[in-house]
């Protein structure tokens, strides 16, 4: 369990097939205490969120990272917090089905995106110090330092998908926290727009398409 700001730490699990840390966050603020996209927890990461008081919010960014939010809120309690496009097809039923727009507890501002692999991808956008930027799917912390996306496969037309991340860079983030890969605390911005502007589509290997 990484504590990376003020109020927030991240903690991951290694995925043998995707070769990729899963990540997860959770997030203090003096009203909330939330975690996003969890994957297994460490023993670690358990003592952190219970030293901080009951869980009121679990918010999943996409229907593919509801990982372990059943037995995350049978350990620490909290809503289920899904987006509306993808809530009918989940396992489990969220308290509520959140739209694009909506700011969530903490002042998550939802950022919905178009044309991702499933249709309620969303960004959650925090206004805090220089900009924090969570993603679920849509984009990939690999390389490290560096950002990409899933195969060219997992879409229904990758160019479309690509497009629609375009509209993260309405905001100003200067760090970058993803659900897969590594994370991107500082300068993350520029290293978006660069490749949203110049790179391919990871193929799954090391190495950006160019």
């Amino acid at each position: 369990m990484k504590q990376l700001f003020a109020g927030i730490w991240q903690w991951s699990w290694f995925s043998e097939e995707k070769q990729l840390d899963f990540n997860g966050l959770f997030l203090v603020t003096p009203e909330h205490r939330i975690l996003v996209d969890p994957p297994p927890l460490t023993e670690e990461a358990k003592t952190v969120i219970h030293r901080y008081g009951p869980v009121d919010s679990l918010i999943i960014t996409n229907r593919d990272h509801l990982r372990e939010a059943a037995a995350c809120r049978s350990e620490f309690g909290g809503c289920l917090f899904f987006p509306d496009p993808d809530a009918a097809v989940m396992e489990l039923t969220p308290d509520h089905a959140y739209k694009d727009g909506e700011v969530l507890p903490g002042g998550m501002l939802v950022v919905r995106l178009k044309d991702q692999k499933s249709p309620g991808e969303s960004a959650l956008f925090l206004q805090r110090e220089k900009g924090v930027l969570i993603v679920g799917d849509a984009l990939i912390g690999k390389p490290a330092g560096g950002v990409s996306m899933l195969p060219a496969d997992k879409y229904a037309d990758a160019a479309k998908a690509k497009a629609g991340l375009r509209r993260l860079l309405q905001y100003e983030f200067d760090s970058l926290l993803v659900g897969d890969g590594a994370s991107i605390l500082t300068g993350a911005k520029p290293i978006v727009r660069r490749f949203l502007e110049g790179v391919s589509l990871w193929d799954g290997t090391d190495r950006p398409k160019s």
